[in-house]
């Protein structure tokens, strides 16, 4: 016997995934968790029995609803399942999946827009983060065609702005979690960062690599890997997340220079794996760590007069603009405020059939 729940599979950024209503899905996290393995299929390298597509970025699930919080909307509720070991985190969120939470919201009728543009206030449950989201819409249902392009993402679509409010320290507490701008982990110079996800942040040169290594030549260092893992885990700890070992957060970041003002080269990690292009919260944290004097990256990117400052992160398959609001107050560097442009679409709705 087989279960069938109503879904709407999309893509959000340079990911994508099934957006479930929550309460078409088991409310107890170990039935959840089930739920999803079967789902994606996990526990196959290219999870031929469910719908992921045999990597991080495609097997992950949104979870929506109605929210209670008296800013918000609508609550996301996310879960990394992972491709090969039946593992589902909840601790993280993503924001490129973010990117299909307002489309998604008006497609299964959680929200009711008004206008050209919906203005959907997003609470991320996993972190508490709030995001105001600007979708298009044309005869009142979401408008996917458009002309904005994202590396990574063939072709354009109708774009997405993504405004994130409040994200420093959103997951742990603490801009800078260690309460260091600087700390070593198995003699490699790191910045912990907690902006919209706590990552882990390192310079490329002091793993000896250039930061231009292509995908599989990352994935296929497994000496890069393993040091990596050590010191993310260890810098974990230092965050005050505990053991790690089972969680992909804190994520890894490395940063290297590129040419141009506002420009940094930049690689993201899942993090047992390298990400195909950027994600859209570590996008974050990477860009404020290049503009925090004293972190890994000072003195590697020459920084922009203007603010918000325009940050261009150099990834995988070309760039991520990223805008990031601050001030600097008694020498000291204050968030304020993120935002950037993804698209999203619709790729189809139905029901998704697991075995009971």
């Amino acid at each position: 016997m087989q279960v069938a729940t109503p879904f709407i599979f999309m893509r959000g950024g340079t990911s994508r995934g099934p957006y479930f209503n929550k309460k078409d899905v088991p409310e107890n996290r170990e039935a959840l968790a089930e739920f999803l393995v079967k789902a994606v299929g996990s526990g196959h390298p290219i999870n031929i029995d469910g719908i992921g597509g045999g990597v991080a970025v495609t097997t992950k699930v949104a979870m929506l609803s109605k929210s209670e919080d008296e800013w918000a909307d609508i609550d996301y509720f996310f879960a990394q399942v992972s491709v090969e070991t039946k593992l589902v985190d909840f601790k993280p969120t993503c924001g490129n999946i973010l990117s299909g939470v307002g489309p998604a919201a008006i497609e299964m009728g959680l929200f009711r827009p008004i206008g050209d543009i919906a203005e959907v206030k997003i609470r991320a449950v996993n972190t508490g983060a709030r995001i105001l989201a600007r979708v298009q819409m044309q005869d009142g249902q979401p408008r996917y065609e458009g002309s904005a392009q994202i590396d990574g993402v063939p072709g354009s679509a109708a774009p997405v702005e993504l405004n994130f409010m409040n994200v420093a320290g959103s997951s742990t507490g603490a801009f800078l979690p260690s309460g260091n701008l600087i700390d070593s982990f198995e003699g490699i110079e790191v910045t912990c960062m907690d902006v919209a996800m706590p990552m882990v942040i390192a310079r490329a040169a002091d793993f000896r690599l250039t930061g231009t290594e292509t995908r599989d030549e990352l994935d296929a260092n497994r000496d890069f890997f393993a040091k990596m893992e050590k010191v993310r885990l260890a810098a974990g700890t230092a965050m005050g997340m505990g053991d790690c070992s089972r969680s992909v957060t804190p994520k890894f970041g490395l940063l290297y220079p590129v040419e141009g003002v506002g420009h940094i080269g930049a690689r993201y990690f899942m993090p047992w794996e390298t990400h195909p292009t950027m994600a859209v919260t570590g996008s974050q944290a990477l860009a404020s760590c290049a503009l925090t004097p004293g972190t890994i990256a000072d003195a590697m990117m020459t920084i922009p007069n203007e603010r918000p400052a325009k940050i261009a992160l150099h990834h995988l398959m070309g760039e991520m603009d990223v805008l990031i609001d601050y001030e600097m107050v008694n020498g000291q560097f204050v968030h304020k405020s993120a935002g950037l442009v993804r698209t999203a679409r619709k790729l189809a709705q139905g029901d998704l059939f697991v075995p009971a």
